[in-house]
């Protein structure tokens, strides 16, 4: 049996294809899920700390006929990122698509943030991409072949008071996904995804209406986002289709940034 979510487009190409989300179980994390499982990728769900929730997803894939491997590791933890990986290669197969999804975002005014709370943020949004590229990359050049899609931000372009920490890793992203592409292409492609405000459960603290006002009055859509829309980007950056793309940042934003 075979498993199609007709909100996605099917992509036959990324069949039994390995990807690893890391953030499986958040909001667009959980999207990412369904956009791959509609073409029956095989589907790593990282996570921290939420066994449960990791079991029942799993058990809901496999229903499906899809295949799913669960994985834990703090992203922050080159050890652990290290070992997950392995684990992935071991028992399904080297990682042929990686997602780089997890992450944090904690608002407080630049002149009141902690040197601490500046490197938690950056360690989980920039470094742990790092991290997780690199050991996708090494497994992904011995098959020849492999696509990692970063997570950004539109703020990493617009900015946003309170979070200054955020804003610049997702920044960081950008400059790495290129300075990555042109070292690993065009055997590897790596792009990004700069989404504009969406609702999820990390944005879901400050869905205030004046804050979702504040977020969207600049956009042509004069809404926010939903997770699924910016799946679908994911799923074809890592399609066939999408050969061309190297060192590209995608913006799913309503028109809320024009590059």
């Amino acid at each position: 049996m075979t498993y199609s979510d007709s909100t996605y487009v099917v992509y036959p190409e990324l069949k039994d294809k390995v990807v690893m989300i890391t953030g499986a179980l958040g909001g667009l994390g959980s999207s990412f899920v369904e956009a791959f499982s509609a073409s029956n990728s095989k589907i790593v769900l990282h996570h921290i700390g939420q066994t449960e929730s990791a079991e029942k997803r799993k058990l809901q894939l496999n229903e499906r006929g899809v295949e799913a491997l669960i994985v834990e590791a703090e992203l922050t933890n080159s050890e652990a990122i290290s070992t997950i990986f392995e684990e992935t290669e071991r028992r399904i197969g080297p990682v042929d698509v990686l997602i780089n999804n997890a992450g944090y975002m904690k608002g407080k005014s630049f002149l009141k943030m902690t040197l601490e709370e500046w490197k938690r943020t950056i360690d989980i949004d920039l470094t742990s991409v790092f991290l997780t590229s690199q050991l996708a990359a090494r497994q992904m050049s011995r098959v020849g072949s492999g696509v990692i899609i970063n997570i950004s931000s539109q703020l990493a372009y617009k900015g946003a008071s309170e979070f200054a920490d955020y804003c610049a890793a997702k920044a960081g992203i950008v400059g790495l996904t290129h300075a990555v592409a042109r070292e690993l292409g065009p055997k590897i492609r790596v792009n990004a995804i700069a989404p504009g405000p969406i609702a999820t459960p990390m944005t879901s603290p400050y869905l205030t209406p004046e804050w979702t006002e504040s977020r969207t009055r600049d956009s042509v859509t004069k809404r926010l986002g939903s997770a699924s829309e910016v799946a679908s980007v994911a799923i074809f950056l890592a399609s066939n289709g999408a050969s061309l793309f190297h060192g590209q940042t995608v913006h799913p934003n309503g028109g809320g940034y024009m590059s």
